[in-house]
């Protein structure tokens, strides 16, 4: 889930003990004075922040299935490449993305943004999409950077896109692709997410999340018979469309078996890289109990848990015309952590 807003160039994990990563400790985040709720935290970067314009290059990249992906290149094509992947219904503009990529380039790495199914402003053409557990597309555009002569040393994962992230971690174990990554506000129970934006002011987050899958639904499906006999106007919920759509379209019996397959929380245990994983507990999608505990992590999954910062906010500074994005910074110089540059 998330705040909706060419180039040059999975194996059962058997995991090996391997110490603990460290990973240093900023400043504590302290929310700004004039954001003290989870709620404008959450809000404001959405609404306020500007979007920053660097120059990119686009790449499509064909898939096996005769769909595709769009990525956007950064950097000199000479540093270490990070792949950065966005949250729900989220694309190149959504308020995280820029700033990320800029940080990232001011600590010496290069990046490559990826477009999930659908998401680059052309709906893709198959019937199926992207999905919180789609890792086999991870997967292909990770051999497709390698055989173009650029395997990104580590990735960046936003919301749904961090679900991805650690799914496909846990999947690949000591095979993965990836030295490192960061990923940032989780919905690790998928189930849990969806019922908590049902509730409360949440339900501000869920309605605007959902409009934006029915417009893509319909976008994509007045060009491309859909094979689902489905009455949007009567889906209410996240949880609904995902039960009558998603679970449908990717080959699950149902919401609820979408949910459990896809979870980030299972595949948590298996990991073998370094991971961060920054997190509020009062991101308003999700509640404070479903962050993973030592328990369900391995030994490489550092949790950076913060009492406050809401959903990909994290904002900071004593003046609200010079805000401070802790985030930004956060995310870069923990990868340079956990790659030991």
């Amino acid at each position: 889930m998330g705040v909706i807003d060419p180039a040059p160039g999975p194996r059962p994990p058997t995991p090996a003990p391997r110490p603990p990563t460290p990973v240093d400790q900023p400043l504590p985040f302290v929310p700004a004075w004039w954001l003290p709720s989870s709620h404008l935290q959450t809000l404001w970067p959405s609404f306020c922040r500007p979007r920053l314009a660097l120059e990119g290059t686009w790449e499509r990249v064909e898939l096996a299935d005769g769909d595709f992906i769009d990525l956007v290149w950064h950097g000199t094509g000479a540093r270490p490449l990070v792949l950065v992947i966005h949250g729900l219904e989220g694309s190149l503009g959504s308020h995280y993305v820029t700033p990320t990529l800029a940080s990232l380039h001011d600590h010496g790495f290069d990046t490559v943004f990826m477009h999930l199914r659908g998401c680059s402003g052309e709906p893709n053409r198959l019937a199926r999409g992207y999905h919180s557990g789609a890792t086999e597309d991870v997967v292909e555009i990770l051999a497709h950077l390698k055989s173009r002569g650029r395997a990104p040393a580590a990735a960046v994962g936003f919301s749904l896109g961090g679900n991805l992230l650690l799914k496909y971690l846990g999947e690949s174990g000591s095979d993965s692709a990836l030295e490192a990554a960061v990923v940032v506000s989780v919905p690790f129970r998928l189930w849990r997410a969806a019922a908590r934006l049902e509730q409360g002011a949440s339900r501000i987050y869920g309605r605007h999340l959902l409009a934006g899958l029915k417009g893509s639904y319909r976008r994509k499906f007045s060009i491309l018979a859909s094979p689902l006999d489905v009455d949007l106007d009567a889906i209410s919920t996240i949880y609904a469309f995902d039960d009558r759509v998603t679970a449908p379209l990717h080959g699950f019996a149902g919401a609820d078996d979408y949910y459990r397959r896809c979870s980030s929380h299972a595949f948590m245990g298996a990991i073998t890289v370094p991971v961060q994983v920054i997190h509020a507990l009062d991101d308003p999608f999700m509640y404070p109990g479903d962050v993973p505990g030592a328990q369900d992590i391995g030994p490489r999954v550092h949790m950076d848990v913060m009492p406050h910062g809401g959903h990909v906010g994290f904002v900071a500074g004593a003046n609200p015309w010079r805000p401070r994005y802790w985030l930004d910074h956060r995310i870069a110089t923990g990868l340079g952590q956990l790659l030991g540059r």
